[in-house]
C-alpha cells in the first residue's frame, strides 16, 4: 500500500508546483508518468504511452480545427452581430441573448472561447442599466454550460474519459445537465441582481462598434496555469481575449447576407449538431472527433486560406494537458491506487456521502486551478465510487463535471478575473467582492443541487 499512497502523492504534488512554478502540467504529468510507471510499478514504456488516450487527441483536434475555420472565415463574428442585434433596445433580454451566445461560443471546442462576449456584454450592460454581475453571471453560466456540449472541452473530457472506463455517460445526457443547471443559476442571477426590473427598460443609442474575432490570432485554450487573482486582472483579461480585434481596425462586416463560404459553414455547423443528434437517437456512437474532420474537409476544400489558418489554431496545448494527466492516471490504476481511493471512499460512510465529498472537492480546487485539469484527475478517481453498483456511474461523473465548472466565475480562476478586469475601476471591489461569494457558494450549492437532482434519485 505504500507504493500506491506515494504515487498519489507525486501525482497530487505535480499539481502543486506545476501551480506554483505556472508552467504546462501536461508537460510534468507525462515525465512523472513515465518515472511512476517504469522505476515504482514496473511497467514498460510501452505500457506506460498506451494510457495516452488517442480518442480524445482525435475528438480535440478536430473539433478545434472545425470551428477555427468558422472563426477565420468570419461566419462566428456575423452570428454574433446577428444575434445581438434581434435583441435591439430590449434590456432584459441582453443577458439572455449573451447566455446563449456564449453557449454557442463555447461549444465550439474551447470553453474560454466564450470569453470573446465579455468585453462586448460588460459595457453593454452598462449602457443599458444593467446590474454588471448580473451580465458576469450569464457569461460565465454559459461558457460552462456551452463547454459541455459533445463538441466542447469539457465535455469531451468528460465524457470521453467515462467511456474509456466503461460507464455509458450519452454526450448529450451530460450537455443537458449541465444547460439545465446554468439555466437555474442564470434564472437565480435574474431574481438576486434585478434582472426583472429591466422589463421597461430601453436604449437608444446603438450598440456601437462589436469586436470580431482575429483571423490571425489563436483561441484561448484553457490554462494550464493557476491565472493569479484580482490584481492581475489586467494581464489575465489581455491574455483571455486576445483572440479579438480591434473595432477601430477592422472594416465593418457586411450587413446585407453572408457570404459563399459562410453559408456553407453554418451548413456544416448545422449537419454537424443533425447528424451527431440523429446518430445517438438511432443508437449509434457518434464519433464527433471524425465528424468533425469530414466536415472541417469540405470547408478548407471550398476555402483553403481559412482552412490553413486554422491549422495553427488546433488546440495542441490542452491536448497535452488533459493527456499527460490521463497518461499518469492509467499508471495510478495499474499500480492499484485507484482502487485504494475507492476503499478509502468506502470509509467515508455511503456512496452518496462520498459523492457530495468528491464533488465538493472538484469545485474548491477547480475554483483556483485548471478546469481541465481538475475533470481529467478527478473523473477516473471518482470510478471507484460507482464499484459497487449502488449509485449510477453516469449522474455522479454528470455531477462532478459540473460542480467543477460552475465555481469559475470567481475571480481566482481566468473567467472571474476577465469579468472583473473587463468593468470600470470604480466598480472593480464590489465586482470581486460578488465574484467571489457567488464562486465559493457554488462549491456548496452545486454538490447539494446535482448530487441531489441526479445521484440520490438513482440510489433508490
Amino acid at each position: 500500500m505504500g507504493i500506491q499512497i506515494a504515487a498519489l502523492l507525486i501525482f497530487v504534488g505535480v499539481f502543486v508546483v506545476a501551480t506554483l512554478r505556472k508552467v504546462h502540467i501536461g508537460v510534468l504529468m507525462f515525465a512523472a508518468a513515465a518515472g511512476v510507471g517504469i522505476w515504482m510499478a514496473g511497467m514498460s514504456i510501452d505500457k506506460v504511452v498506451a494510457g495516452f488516450p488517442i480518442g480524445i487527441l482525435v475528438l480535440l483536434v478536430g473539433v478545434t480545427y472545425f470551428f477555427s475555420i468558422a472563426q477565420a472565415n468570419g461566419t462566428i463574428d456575423r452570428i454574433i452581430e446577428l444575434a445581438i442585434t434581434k435583441v435591439g433596445d430590449r434590456a432584459f433580454f441582453l443577458p439572455i441573448a449573451f447566455f446563449a451566445l456564449t453557449v454557442g461560443i463555447s461549444a465550439m471546442g474551447s470553453p474560454l472561447a466564450g470569453l470573446v462576449m465579455a468585453p462586448i456584454g460588460m459595457p453593454l450592460a452598462k449602457k443599458y442599466g444593467i446590474d454588471r454581475m448580473l451580465m458576469g453571471i450569464a457569461i460565465g453560466s454559459g461558457l460552462s454550460a456551452g463547454g459541455f456540449a459533445p463538441t466542447s472541452l469539457f465535455g469531451i473530457v468528460t465524457y470521453g474519459t467515462a467511456e474509456a472506463a466503461g460507464i455509458d455517460l450519452d454526450p448529450l445526457v451530460l450537455f443537458t445537465v449541465a444547460l439545465a443547471a446554468n439555466v437555474l443559476l442564470l434564472a437565480a442571477a435574474y431574481v438576486l441582481f434585478g434582472g426583472f426590473r429591466l422589463l421597461n427598460r430601453r436604449t437608444v443609442d446603438g450598440f456601437g462598434d462589436l469586436p470580431r474575432f482575429s483571423t490571425s490570432r489563436p483561441t484561448p485554450s484553457h490554462p494550464f496555469e493557476r491565472e493569479g487573482n484580482a490584481a492581475r486582472a489586467r494581464q489575465v483579461v489581455t491574455l483571455g481575449v486576445q483572440v479579438l480585434d480591434d473595432p477601430r481596425r477592422t472594416p465593418p462586416a457586411a450587413a446585407e447576407k453572408m457570404n459563399r463560404n459562410q453559408i456553407i459553414t453554418v451548413l456544416c455547423m448545422a449537419g454537424l449538431v443533425l447528424t451527431v443528434i440523429l446518430m445517438s437517437l438511432l443508437g449509434a456512437n457518434p464519433d464527433i472527433g471524425i465528424l468533425c474532420f469530414a466536415f472541417a474537409s469540405v470547408l478548407t476544400l471550398c476555402d483553403p486560406a481559412s482552412g490553413k489558418c486554422a491549422v495553427a489554431k488546433i488546440d495542441w496545448s490542452t491536448v497535452l494537458l488533459v493527456g499527460g494527466i490521463i497518461t499518469f492516471v492509467g499508471v495510478l490504476q495499474t499500480m492499484g491506487a485507484v482502487a485504494l481511493l475507492g476503499k478509502a471512499a468506502g470509509g467515508v460512510g455511503t456512496p452518496l456521502v462520498a459523492a457530495l465529498v468528491i464533488c465538493a472537492i472538484g469545485g474548491l480546487v477547480s475554483a483556483f486551478a485548471s478546469t481541465t485539469g481538475m475533470l481529467a484527475a478527478l473523473v477516473p478517481l471518482a470510478l471507484p465510487l460507482v464499484a459497487s453498483g449502488d449509485i449510477a456511474g453516469w449522474a455522479v461523473i454528470a455531477a462532478l463535471g459540473v460542480c467543477s465548472s460552475i465555481v469559475d466565475v470567481s475571480p481566482f480562476s481566468t473567467v472571474g478575473a476577465t469579468f472583473v478586469a473587463t468593468v470600470d475601476e470604480d466598480e472593480r471591489p464590489r465586482i470581486t467582492r460578488l465574484l467571489t461569494r457567488w464562486g465559493l457558494s457554488m462549491v456548496a450549492v452545486g454538490p447539494l443541487l446535482l448530487v441531489g437532482a441526479l445521484v440520490l434519485p438513482s440510489s433508490f
